[in-house]
């Protein structure tokens, strides 16, 4: 948990979280406590702590309470010089404090509220250090008058001029390098945040370490962070700000390393790239569409996949305005047994909490109509600081009293129910929050109150203690198991994407998200972040509020929520932007929107079964399943047998090659029993090779133009030929002639592919177009009727086509880079994608239709959704590549290098790179069991390979 890590590193009792929001602690001097009771003078022995906006005192002694001096409320400071009387002993320079409250933090050592006296108090300190006495007045001083300017602003202003000036005046201490040899790169200045603080010093960045030396010593003197130990960093905005740099040393875990927030994003962005050098293709690997397609075949959970999300949409455990957020999926708090097999007991994920209650959502709106300018639907964001303290104070009650100024919340307000929770996001008039990642994890501790916190009676008697659990549920932990099953389940994997729409995706904002009700606006709450200028912040709250409201009419949610809705810097007035900062701390900040079209639905064992949403194009969902094998034993052999061997694909041997052509290759075909080899080439001759006998038998012409493409009909009889003379031949083996000729395009044509009697031809004319081929009888010598069914249209020549293995969806790929998916039933346009730069070369679909990849001269590879038309993978490979075949994972491709090469989409990498032609590859064919690969390249040979056993 992230609270929990946060905490490891010191075991002292001060706390960053005893300090106001947006306060620093700069020093730190061993002390004493001057007290007088009965005439008798004590002293108390700790550490006197000097603070942007108080004193703080941390007594040695547990017993004794940490007493804090907010600067607002004192009357004078004083420094006291010694005494030397001789009748007396010696007395030391003192520092002395007249104020009109002190503040009482952990008594007896207990976490507890607040203890505040009110009234005229005047304490005493005396620094062991005697010298450094008339220094600390004099800091003292300056920060008082900061702290009692009237402008916020100023205050501001003045504080920070301070902090600047003592980080100017340090640096990095180099004796904490683990290496004489180590090697320094840069060094800046940064804070290091963490929940609700941060903390200021100095970065420091090696040839093999990350260091961050607080400027206070506090939690330790030097945090390290060994480079090779880095697995992910993220940039994160902070405040609204690019300023934000995060360091994971592990793949999965839920909290960082350490965040760091930098005063420049130049700064920022310069050790970002330097660590990224240390991680092997981490610019590459750590994309939403690559987790996408992982997570839609099954190789990350819902879970995992949910943590990446929110942390490329900047949602981070250090920044409780930004925490990773997860959905309510639950509906059923009240049954004795969970049913997952039950659609009853989930909550419908294609609507946002606000929209769940019809009757509620109907008050809203009819609340909506009537407001006078700004309007809003709902009161408050689905994620917050509060909200996430809401769920957590039990493991973390320190950082709720530092929300609330020393105070828990009402002890009905609190969260003592699960059930009681839910109802209220489904009834509640402003409560529409959903929950965090801890509800889905393995610790079960923030259910619990195992720190047996007095955290008040209920109206009805009772204690707040642990959270009450639903009947279902055993205990906490028991409760977690059951609710990680829920989110791993068939119906949430079915119907995860629609939320994912809501909160990450295209329903983020704009007109879909008026139309899914998912839009949220301002609330006007107070939480008091600074008492003493609370008139000017709710002054400013309301300047931003109708300001914000009338220039961004169009947004649904807070502009300032959003990723770019206000430019930080561009605000002079210091006192409007530390309003802007303080309500984006209050209400939250929207997830950084990751997907700009709908997102795909994930691959689920029970695929065809599912009863799918309104949001999902049915005609495609219809079209995408693969047809089922009527001997569904053999296909499950024969699934497993292709699965093999592309496991093993790296290990492809080549058996021979044979230069039987003249000009490039262009088509490649085989006859069913694999004895004969048919290729096309540019030298405009059909080439027939015998696999067994090595050589080439037959060499066919149609024309004196290029062939362009072939194929083997299922009768294994005929050879189906394309050519840049703007026709299509048919050729018989049986009779070794030309059968037949189809003249039907005013162009070359490209690529030809068959499926039921239909022939598919593209075009350089700008169109594929669909005949229907019947013959008089079976024999091979008869002519062939063509029967014109459909001609589909495009904007540029196209340069590549190809179904489906169901042959009901067909995939065009034009000159100008745009892919096409068409419904071969209806010949309508089901999705259209301009995805490369340049022509594309090849496209296919993957083994289940889900998705179709390109190829193009960009050197791009694109992996598009069928459902959604998204582009959810893409990778720029080195050079370009001309021809491929995949298993919808891995694809085996053949550059412009002339080399094989072995891609893991998963991941974007290169797994194998096997030498091969010695001009570009530009056809390929691979056997139905996948151990056997035909390429065809620009150097005129074929060659033949196949896997080692």
């Amino acid at each position: 948990m992230a609270f929990f890590k946060t905490q490891e590193r010191t075991k002292e009792r001060f706390s960053l979280l005893l300090l106001d929001l947006e306060e620093y602690y700069f020093e730190q001097h061993t002390a004493y406590h001057v007290t007088s009771k009965s005439r008798k003078e004590k002293k108390i022995r700790g550490s006197f702590k000097v603070c942007s906006r108080s004193i703080i005192f941390d007594p040695d002694g547990l017993a004794e309470p940490i007493i804090k001096i907010p600067l607002r409320d004192c009357q004078k400071i004083e420094f006291v010089e010694k005494e030397n009387n001789p009748f007396n002993d010696p007395r030391p320079p003192a520092i002395t404090v007249s104020c009109e409250q002190v503040i009482f933090i952990k008594e007896s050592n207990v976490i507890a509220p607040y203890r505040n006296e009110r009234g005229s108090e005047k304490l005493t300190f005396e620094l062991e250090d005697w010298s450094k006495t008339e220094d600390v007045v004099q800091t003292l001083l300056q920060l008082h008058r900061a702290s009692c300017l009237d402008k916020l602003g100023d205050q501001t202003a003045m504080i920070a001029a301070n902090l600047q000036s003592r980080l100017a005046r340090s640096s990095f201490d180099k004796n904490w390098f683990q290496s004489v040899a180590e090697k320094p790169h840069m060094e800046c200045t940064v804070e290091m945040v963490m929940p609700l603080v941060s903390n200021p010093g100095h970065v420091c960045i090696t040839n093999e370490n990350l260091y961050f030396q607080p400027l206070n010593g506090h939690p330790q003197h030097v945090i390290q962070i060994k480079l090779n130990e880095v697995r992910r960093i993220y940039k994160r905005r902070h405040g609204l700000r690019p300023l934000g740099l995060e360091v994971f040393c592990s793949e999965n875990n839920l909290c960082s390393d350490i965040y760091l927030k930098f005063y420049n994003p130049a700064d920022r962005d310069e050790i970002y790239y330097y660590i990224a050098t240390f991680l092997e293709n981490h610019i590459k690997e750590h994309t939403a569409e690559s987790y996408m397609l992982q997570w839609q075949r099954g190789h990350l959970s819902n879970y995992e996949y949910l943590l990446h999300l929110n942390n490329l949409a900047d949602r981070s455990c250090n920044d409780l305005s930004q925490y990773p957020v997860f959905p309510w999926v639950i509906a059923d708090y009240t049954s004795t047994q969970l049913d997952l097999t039950n659609a009853a007991t989930f909550r419908d994920l294609s609507k946002p909490i606000g929209a769940l209650n019809q009757e509620r959502l109907d008050r809203l709106l009819a609340r909506y109509r009537g407001m006078p300018e700004p309007r809003f639907i709902y009161g408050s964001h689905y994620s917050s600081p509060g909200y996430v303290l809401f769920y957590l104070f039990r493991v973390a009650p320190e950082h709720m009293l530092c929300l609330q100024n020393g105070r828990y919340d009402h002890a009905d307000r609190m969260f003592n129910s699960i059930s009681e929770t839910w109802k209220n996001c489904l009834e509640g008039a402003t409560d529409f929050k959903e929950l965090i990642p801890e509800f889905y994890g393995n610790d079960s501790s923030f259910l619990e109150n195992r720190l047996s916190l007095d955290l008040g009676r209920k109206q009805n008697g009772t204690l707040v203690g642990d959270v009450l659990l639903p009947p279902w549920a055993l205990d906490a932990r028991d409760f977690l198991k059951k609710h990680k099953s829920a989110l791993e389940s068939q119906y949430v994997s079915e119907h995860l994407h629609e939320w994912i729409d809501l909160v990450f995706g295209f329903k983020q904002r704009g007109s879909e998200a008026v139309e899914a009700h998912n839009g949220n606006t301002v609330t006007v709450f107070k939480l008091t972040l600074n008492p003493n200028c609370e008139e000017k912040s709710i002054a400013f709250f309301f300047f931003f509020f109708f300001f914000f409201f009338f220039f961004f009419p169009i947004l649904v949610f807070h502009p300032l929520t959003y990723e770019g809705g206000i430019d930080c810097d561009s605000i002079e007035d210091t006192d409007q932007r530390i309003a802007m900062l303080t309500q984006i701390l209050e209400f939250g900040q929207t997830p950084k929107q990751l997907f700009t079209s709908p997102h795909p639905q994930r691959i689920t064992p029970r695929f065809q079964n599912i009863t799918r949403s309104s949001s999902i194009n049915s005609t495609v969902g219809e079209l995408s399943p693969v047809s089922l094998c009527e001997d569904s034993s053999f296909e499950d052999l024969t699934e497993e047998s292709r699965k093999m061997a592309w496991g093993n694909m790296g290990n492809l041997n080549r058996i021979s090659s044979h230069k039987i052509h003249k000009e490039a290759v262009t088509g490649i075909a085989v006859t069913r029993d694999g004895a004969s080899i048919f290729s096309t080439s540019q030298d405009s001759t059909l080439k027939m090779f015998s696999k067994e006998l090595k050589e080439f038998q037959r060499s066919i012409s149609f024309s004196n133009m290029a062939l362009s493409s072939c194929l083997m009909l299922a009768d294994g009889k005929t050879v189906v030929c394309s050519s840049w003379d703007n026709n299509v031949y048919f050729y018989s083996i049986p009779y070794g002639r030309r059968q037949d000729t189809l003249m039907g395009h005013d162009d070359a044509v490209s690529e030809i592919c068959w499926f039921d009697d239909r022939l598919y031809t593209a075009s350089w004319d700008s169109t594929v177009k669909v005949w229907q081929c019947s013959s008089n009888n079976q024999s091979s010598h008869k002519k062939t009727k063509f029967e014109l069914l459909a001609e589909l249209e495009h904007d540029a020549g196209v340069n590549t086509v190809s179904l489906n293995p169901a042959g009901t969806l067909l995939v065009s790929g034009c000159k100008d880079g745009t892919v096409t998916i068409w419904d071969t039933s209806s010949y309508q346009t089901l999705q259209q994608v301009h995805c490369h730069a340049g022509t594309v070369h090849h496209s296919a679909f993957s083994p289940d239709s889900r998705h179709v990849l390109t190829v193009g001269d960009d050197s791009c590879m694109k992996v598009i959704d069928v459902q959604t038309g998204m582009v959810i993978s893409s990778v720029k490979a080195e050079e370009e590549q001309r021809c491929f075949c995949w298993d919808g994972s891995s694809v085996l491709c053949g550059g412009q290098s002339g080399n094989l090469l072995l891609w893991d989409l998963l991941s974007n990498t290169v797994i194998s790179r096997i030498p091969a032609h010695s001009g570009a590859v530009t056809a390929m064919w691979m056997n139905e069991l996948c151990n056997t690969v035909i390429t065809g390249g620009e150097d005129k040979q074929i060659m033949l390979w196949r896997l080692q056993s």
